[in-house]
């Protein structure tokens, strides 16, 4: 009876979702992790996180030049493409600015100190950086460097256009505030759940695109595109999106996630 009941017991905790104090540290570990790699390795993997999410875009790309331009659910099925680089950069491990923004949080805001505020600066500058430099060069290759077909680099333009240049600076910024919150919940959820990471990233990432919010990385893809091809010029493509996005991410990701997150289970650590 005895081992019953133990036996019992054991499926009860496997069948059971992790308390939120659990993934919580959980996530604070993985950030005390980052926190302590070196510079150089932060780089070079933000570096090829931005080169990789390019991949978003020319899925997109892809298959808005391959359905017929009639169809009419042409725009919500190429958006399908749009996770592709996430799931590369994400499953893969390589450093993405805004899921940076509650992993390396969490240590700041469960011992506060100026030390703490340095390191997670030290690692956002970083991989923000990486991430930039890695979109830029990809966007530039792209463009001038005959990496993708004319066709297809035609359409990646086109979905870039759609997707950035109707937008004023207040509306990226708005807008990045649902894509920081998402992305750090895809970062939570990886914590909480022991199986379906593709799913996760999958689903969260499509709720960018599908919602039209902005991600400062993957629309800096874009926006490097627009720019290496002489369709928007470097203060609208800084000024008037990267920045905005990058706010609005931060907002979102830290501002609303990351802190509501660590208050509910404050008083639990």
């Amino acid at each position: 009876m005895a081992n019953r009941d133990e036996a019992e017991r054991g499926e009860i905790e496997d069948r059971s979702a992790p308390r939120a104090a659990i993934v919580h540290e959980a996530v604070r570990r993985q950030g005390e992790e980052e926190l302590s790699r070196p510079a150089g390795s932060l780089f070079w993997s933000s570096v090829a996180a931005g080169i990789a999410i390019m991949a978003s875009v020319i899925a997109v790309g892809a298959l808005h030049r391959k359905l017929p331009e009639g169809m009419a659910a042409r725009t919500l099925v190429s958006q399908l493409g749009y996770p592709l680089g996430f799931l590369i950069v994400i499953l893969g491990r390589l450093q993405l600015f805004t899921e940076q923004t509650i992993v390396t949080v969490l240590p700041l805001a469960t011992r506060p100190s100026g030390r703490a505020l340095a390191r997670t600066a030290r690692l956002w500058g970083i991989v923000l950086l990486g991430n930039l430099i890695g979109t830029a060069a990809a966007a530039g290759l792209t463009v001038h460097g005959h990496l993708v077909a004319p066709g297809l680099l035609d359409a990646m333009l086109a979905v870039s256009r759609e997707s950035l240049m109707h937008k004023e600076p207040s509306e990226f910024l708005l807008q990045g505030i649902p894509a920081g919150f998402l992305i750090a919940t895809v970062a939570w959820l990886r914590a909480a759940s022991s199986g379906g990471e593709f799913w996760i990233v999958f689903t969260l990432t499509f709720a960018i695109v599908l919602g039209d919010f902005t991600h400062v990385v993957a629309g800096a893809a874009e926006a490097f595109l627009l720019l290496w091809a002489g369709e928007a010029g470097p203060g609208q493509v800084l000024g008037g999106m990267i920045l905005p996005a990058l706010a609005g991410n931060v907002i979102g990701g830290t501002g609303l996630f990351a802190l509501l997150a660590h208050a509910q289970v404050r008083q639990e650590l």
